[in-house]
């Protein structure tokens, strides 16, 4: 086997490897997509986010956001709101 094919089998394995025994990870958005998401300004996310009004964390001194946590948010924010439509 050449030092190349040897090369190219161990990348290969490593890659199935990754995608076969870890979960994938779950996109992680700055301020400004998660703004882009719900059509707000950045700077109101950093504060929802400071007022635990939406779920984040901090990374140092920067917000960051998981896109499923987001993505529930807006699921139950739609259905809060449903809710009182019937009202």
């Amino acid at each position: 086997m050449t030092h190349e094919t040897l090369r190219d089998t161990i990348k290969t394995a490593i890659q199935q490897g990754e995608e076969g025994l870890y979960p994938p990870m779950d996109e992680i958005l700055e301020p400004k997509q998660v703004a882009d998401m719900l059509k707000v300004h950045h700077r109101t996310i950093i504060r929802w986010a400071e007022q635990g009004k939406i779920p984040g964390f901090k990374l140092g001194d920067l917000w960051r956001f998981r896109r499923e946590a987001i993505e529930e948010f807006i699921r139950k924010e739609e259905q809060r709101y449903a809710g009182k439509k019937e009202d």
